[in-house]
């Protein structure tokens, strides 16, 4: 079990601030110490390093990783289709335990502060909160942007991805408190495929009472399952597009009807490679969201005087904000425990063996999330 030395002092600040403005720090000794599995570049395994401590700054928080999911996104850096600035401590979907608080507290995305032992999970992305982007509700665009899983490990900022037994989490992140009676394999993804389905149906949802309405899928990958899963729970007739029999066969267990109501007033592309087909089938008035793919693709032929004539909306999502964040959990505490979203992590691999985890994720069978934990 790990125990904590903390020692609150102030550390030497790099920055050119006035021994006045500079934030106090807690420094933590871990014991055993914290270990991260360090992505070094396509082709080479993955190496395990060590972190005996951590300095948490006023407004930091340490957590203990409970389960990380592995993410479709993981699976393509670490196949080289991916840029990433290695070193670099891989995954974003995880759930955890609080260890310890900065010296000026935090408060989760619902305004109540944190406490020490609360179970959690965290944003993908870490915004500053005052550019312009940040005011205009854009957080995951913020021009200071910081992401978890995608970030190079530097002196001090080791614990920066979900591949590891524990995350330090930076001032600027959205923190959801969450339920300890829902199962790790639920909430790890919660922090990326879940909020990301929630954002593009709540997208559609802006333009057209999803109650009653027919709304089609593409792509029974975790988003798009969720994102059926959450249309069906606001009331509409949803269907599922998937090449693969299986996922079919799957997004009926999550919502889908059997088979395809009418022509949809809503399309969620959750899949990337369907965008021609989702920008020809939405009906006059309807909606196409496009949520899929994290991968550069070729350009799109475009039928504007099509689009125009139907008089079509195209809405981009990409990342989620603190309301999606928390909305995701509330769904899966609540309606979404109507659907299987606890057998979608299909093993569950020791930390030690993310190189092992990372090729079962990789497999053209492969299930929807393989998860890791540290043993």
């Amino acid at each position: 079990m790990t125990t904590l030395g903390s020692v609150p002092s102030p550390v030497l600040d790099r920055s050119a601030q006035p021994a006045s403005h500079r934030a106090p720090r807690t420094d933590i000794v871990l014991r055993p110490a914290a270990t991260a599995m360090a992505f070094l570049g396509a082709g080479h395994p993955h190496e395990e390093i060590a972190v005996p401590g951590v300095a948490l700054a006023a407004h930091d928080v340490l957590v203990a990783i409970e389960l990380s999911t592995i993410c479709g996104s993981d699976v393509h850096t670490v196949q080289g289709r991916r840029a990433a600035p290695v070193p670099v401590v891989l995954g974003h979907e995880s759930v955890g335990r609080i260890l310890a608080i900065g010296a000026g507290g935090v408060d989760a995305a619902d305004g109540t502060p944190l406490h020490i032992g609360d179970r959690v999970i965290w944003s993908v992305t870490v915004s500053c909160g005052v550019c312009d982007r940040c005011r205009s509700g854009l957080t995951q665009h913020c021009r200071e942007l910081g992401e978890y899983g995608h970030e190079r490990i530097a002196p001090h900022r080791e614990l920066t991805g979900g591949f590891a037994s524990h995350a330090q989490l930076r001032e600027g992140t959205v923190i959801v408190r969450v339920p300890e009676h829902l199962p790790a394999s639920v909430l790890a993804p919660a922090s990326c495929a879940t909020a990301t389905a929630w954002a593009a149906v709540d997208a559609a949802a802006r333009t057209h009472d999803l109650e009653g309405a027919r709304v089609r899928v593409h792509g029974a990958g975790l988003v798009g399952l969720s994102a059926a899963a959450i249309a069906r729970s606001r009331g509409a007739i949803v269907d599922v597009k998937d090449p693969d029999p299986a996922r079919r066969e799957l997004a009926h267990w999550f919502g889908a009807a059997s088979r395809a109501e009418g022509v949809p007033e809503v399309v969620i592309e959750a899949s990337g490679d369907a965008v021609s087909e989702a920008l020809s089938e939405a009906a006059v008035g309807g909606v196409v969201v496009l949520v899929g793919g994290d991968l550069p693709a070729e350009p799109v032929p475009l039928d504007a005087g099509s689009l125009r004539h139907r008089l079509v909306t195209i809405v981009g999502v990409h990342g989620c904000t603190r309301a999606d964040l928390s909305a995701a959990v509330s769904f899966l505490a609540g309606p979404g425990r109507a659907h299987p979203f606890d057998e979608v992590v299909s093993a569950v691999h020791p930390l030690s063996e993310i190189d092992h985890a990372l090729a079962a994720a990789a497999t053209p069978d492969a299930p929807l999330r393989i998860a890791v934990a540290h043993r």
